[in-house]
């Protein structure tokens, strides 16, 4: 066991890292925040359809499925610190990347550069995501009994971030425009790069990485099915996130910063749900049998939300955006336990040698979801409105907790390379 220099204990090191590492990924997401409601906003504004709109996040969701996969393993090898650099640099360079889009290119042209910019922006986030969690990984480790609470307080205070992001980009493009938001944003994140270098320890979560593709991919049945579980939960979010509800309240006669103010809500909500978690699921001694059980509960629960939602579109209520905001809130609820549930499993299955390939895996799963889901809510929406997208949901959220069912309630064996 490490310590960390200018600490006494191996705990009170964890926890200092366990500190830092969360700060640098709440700058750098409360940016990739902001940056989805700029690039959404700005271009509906222009007259895209909500094909293209949703077109223009595909490859920042494809990316992320690569990124995830080698960023894990370039963690094991290289460490979280060096990781973490590289993706707050990338990031920096999409921004740059996207604030020299000029108004006077074809649409095709700047339709395409966009989706580069965002490719690039896609590697960054997950390199930095997949860091940024394995790292947590790590200093729970030291900080005995500490791992649920530590996983879910990251994932909600990320979360709020992001949401607190969506209101800044909406109040952001009326301000500064598009290009000079992109601008103040790379700064933001040259900031949070510095603190990167000067205070996280360089050799953090370096290991002995896999050699071959096979042991990269040789994950234990729990990290499997919690996986495949994952990619219709987050395609069954961006189903209607990316797309159908932000158009549909735009649509519907709110500004800018009203539809950013309601994404930045709900996410900050559902982060703050997602901190509190660990208060509403009963703990047991081996960390699983209590803790599979309730991912089973919830995601059923949260099915069965999204179809009664479903119901209401169909049926055009009056004031039907206001039933969708509220049964929105009622979703992201039962979507932040769901996810935090999920949070802490990948890191309970996961083996404590190469954490970081176990995490960077899971999350590539979290990134085709993520892609999938994208696609759909541009393609459902155009094809059938909001009760499309939100039917889609419903759907993929079956599945998921058809998945969670299998889901297995005993440690797997500890994998060991030689």
């Amino acid at each position: 066991m490490t310590t960390t220099p200018g600490s006494d204990t191996p705990g009170a090191g964890a926890a200092r890292n366990y500190a830092i590492v969360t700060s640098a990924y709440w700058g750098f997401t409360l940016t990739d925040g902001a940056l989805r409601m700029l690039v959404l906003l700005h271009f509906y504004k222009l007259g895209y359809s909500p094909f293209t709109l949703a077109f223009l996040f595909l490859l920042y969701e494809a990316a992320g499925i690569a990124a995830n996969l080698i960023g894990g393993w370039l963690a094991t090898r290289y460490g979280i610190a060096r990781m973490l650099v590289v993706g707050l640099s990338t990031q920096i360079t999409g921004f740059l990347l996207l604030s020299a889009l000029s108004p006077y290119w074809t649409a095709t042209l700047s339709v395409a550069w966009v989706v580069l910019s965002q490719g690039v922006c896609g590697v960054a986030k997950d390199l930095t995501k997949t860091a940024s969690k394995s790292a947590i990984k790590l200093t729970a480790g030291e900080a005995s009994g500490q791992l649920f609470k530590w996983v879910a307080w990251f994932t909600g205070s990320k979360n709020a971030m992001k949401g607190i992001g969506f209101f800044l980009g909406g109040v952001l493009l009326e301000v500064l425009g598009f290009r000079g938001s992109l601008w103040v944003m790379a700064g933001l994140l040259c900031a949070v790069l510095l603190g990167v270098v000067l205070y996280v320890p360089p050799l953090m979560g370096k290991s002995k990485a896999s050699k071959s593709a096979k042991e990269l991919f040789a994950k234990n049945q729990g990290i499997n099915l919690l996986a495949a579980a994952r990619v219709v939960l987050f395609g069954a979010r961006d189903v209607w996130f990316v797309v159908g509800v932000p158009v549909f309240l735009y649509a519907s006669g709110w500004s800018r910063p009203m539809v950013g103010g309601f994404l930045a809500a709900w996410t900050i909500g559902y982060g703050a749900v997602q901190a509190f978690a660990p208060q509403l699921v009963r703990r047991s001694p081996d960390g699983l049998s209590a803790e599979v059980p309730a991912a089973r509960l919830w995601s059923g629960m949260l099915a069965m939300v999204t179809f009664a939602l479903s119901l209401v579109v169909a049926l055009q209520v009056p004031n039907l955006e206001w039933w969708v905001v509220g049964g929105l809130g009622v979703f992201g609820f039962a979507f932040a336990v769901n996810s935090s549930i999920h949070s802490y499993l990948i890191l309970a299955y996961a083996g404590s040698e190469k954490a970081a390939e176990d995490v960077g895996f899971y999350y590539a799963a979290n990134a085709a979801g993520r892609f999938f889901g994208t696609l759909m809510s541009g393609l459902l929406y155009q094809w059938g409105g909001l009760l499309y997208a939100l039917a889609g949901s419903a759907m993929m959220l079956t599945i998921c907790w058809a998945v969670t069912l299998a889901l297995p309630i005993t440690k797997p064996v500890e994998r060991i390379s030689l």
